[in-house]
């Protein structure tokens, strides 16, 4: 819609409020449902807008494809990365639009947890000096300000390019943040987007899309994070598994998100029930499911070796 906003203004600013006036007018659609809204556009005639709302309220607003037309998968897989170690990363691009849907569309790939430091999805070029901070931060900045920012002082600050898929500044150890298992398994996931949308809902549009995408990286949080109910309720600390998790959660675990994530869950333990908490506790299920059939199988066994025994 922002896209749309910006081609009436191009033609005239007067055109924006007729524009805004028949969105505000129409009736809000339900979760998951859809309403057309006619326009009239100069030189186009009347265009007719589909608009979906969609099933998963977190996601309203979002538009995962902007990030993927932007960036390759393997350089997304190496922000999200960065983000989460919380590190400062300044975006860049052409457009207003570009720059607006990607920073909102990385922030959203960070569900159940959520950005606590500075976040300026459009930062206005007299503004520059904030990118100076010592403090975590994500910015968006018209290529027009690059001229401006390579003057100043940065100090470890990850620099994207949404328009040439590139990084600008790195520290060049992104592509070893993540461990290698789960970045494998999500970036397949992520390659069949459109193919795992069509299988859903019978058609590959971008509420389908978005909601593969979502799925995949909350999937990727369950694999990381999804034993942490185990830990607050004190009932075992050995379910980590895998050495190159434990050595990534060392370090998430002093970030302010993994913090906010975890006080937020011991004081509302009850009251959260996301999706995230849904598939957490898939997770455990199958988890204490597992140990169910290992102690079958080890009882069957020892019943068994008994019999034998006795026979003897």
């Amino acid at each position: 819609m922002i896209i749309d906003v910006e081609r009436r203004r191009a033609l005239s600013p007067a055109l924006v409020q007729p524009f805004m006036r028949a969105i505000m007018e129409a009736q809000f659609p339900a979760p998951g449902r859809t309403i057309n809204i006619k326009t009239f556009l100069p030189g186009s005639g009347t265009e007719v807008m589909e608009l979906c709302r969609p099933t998963d309220s977190r996601l309203e607003h979002v538009d995962f494809e902007c990030l993927f037309s932007c960036l390759s998968l393997r350089l997304l897989l190496r922000v999200f990365g960065s983000l989460l170690l919380e590190r400062r990363l300044i975006f860049t691009a052409d457009r207003l639009s570009t720059l607006s849907q990607c920073c909102h569309a990385v922030v959203a790939l960070l569900y159940p947890f959520v950005w606590q430091h500075t976040y300026i999805p459009v930062l206005p070029s007299a503004m520059l000096d904030i990118v100076c901070t010592p403090t975590p931060f994500i910015v968006g900045l018209l290529s027009s300000s690059l001229p401006q920012l390579t003057e100043l002082p940065l100090e470890e600050v990850l620099v994207v390019d949404l328009e040439k898929n590139r990084f600008l500044r790195q520290l060049d150890d992104e592509d070893s943040i993540l461990p290698a298992k789960l970045q494998t398994a999500l970036e397949n996931v992520l390659e069949r987007r459109r193919e795992l949308a069509n299988e859903r809902g019978g058609d590959t549009s971008s509420g389908e899309r978005n909601t593969v995408v979502s799925e995949a990286f909350v999937r990727f949080f369950v694999e990381l994070v999804g034993h942490y109910p185990l830990f607050i309720t004190g009932e075992r600390e050995d379910a980590i598994p895998s050495k190159t998790v434990r050595r990534f959660l060392e370090v998430f675990m002093e970030t302010q998100m993994f913090g906010w994530f975890i006080q937020e869950r011991e004081l509302h333990r009850q009251a959260l029930k996301g999706l995230f908490e849904v598939r957490v506790q898939e997770y455990l299920d199958s988890i204490h499911e597992n140990e169910h059939r290992r102690v079958n199988r080890f009882l069957k066994g020892l019943g068994s070796k008994m019999k034998f025994l006795s026979k003897k």
